[in-house]
């Protein structure tokens, strides 16, 4: 027996492609904006949104019948509210100069409209398992977008991939500078992100036309 229905299974794939919170709904920018200079700031925000939207998701799910709707909206808020206080103590213990580097945006996933938006249009109706496999799945689609951000911007900006060189050394000039490659500095501020977003939105549509929107 499938550990997942073809629905439950649809509520991870959908948001990795066809309905990809980023570059179908056009959420969560301003964060693929700021924190996408670096490979390994992308993936930290990724996995703390994953965490922070996965278990609010549950908690949002157990909580729904007892929430007064008048007052929903803020339950929603301190509950996203403490799991990103744990992220960020976390981080603050463990990573503490990644911390500085995201900085006032692991705060920020508190306003972030993928997640306020899940909790109110998924979690809010249905169960907790659901509830849970709706929060990866949109998680995971917000991720993989930051991650192809960074990594482009990384690479193409500094020519490195988690700090490490990996295009060789524009000082000493081996590797691609040897050739008289030099790094676009342009890619390692925000309006970059932006082109890339957007040719990931192009290549998209040019592979499913049913995402292209009539006029």
């Amino acid at each position: 027996m499938a550990l997942l229905s073809k629905k439950d299974a649809n509520l991870i794939k959908d948001p990795l492609a066809d309905n990809n919170p980023i570059t179908i709904q056009v959420l969560g920018i301003c964060s693929a904006l700021a924190i996408t200079a670096e490979l390994k700031a992308s993936v930290v925000m990724a996995v703390s949104v994953l965490f922070v939207l996965g278990m609010g998701n549950v908690a949002i799910s157990l909580l729904r019948n007892i929430i007064p709707s008048k007052i929903r909206i803020i339950v929603q808020l301190i509950v996203v509210a403490t799991l990103v206080i744990i992220v960020d103590q976390v981080l603050k213990a463990f990573a503490y100069e990644l911390s500085k580097t995201l900085s006032v945006f692991v705060g920020l996933i508190i306003t972030n409209c993928i997640i306020m938006g899940r909790f109110e249009a998924f979690a809010l109706g249905n169960g907790p398992w659901r509830s849970f496999l709706d929060g990866i799945g949109n998680a995971l689609g917000y991720g993989i977008i930051l991650v192809i951000v960074g990594f482009f911007r990384e690479l193409l900006g500094s020519g490195t991939l988690f700090g490490f060189p990996v295009l060789g050394n524009p000082i000493d000039k081996t590797g691609l500078y040897a050739f008289g490659y030099e790094n676009n500095g342009f890619m390692i501020i925000p309006p970059a992100a932006l082109i890339v977003v957007g040719i990931i939105i192009w290549v998209q549509r040019s592979r499913n036309k049913a995402l292209i929107e009539d006029n």
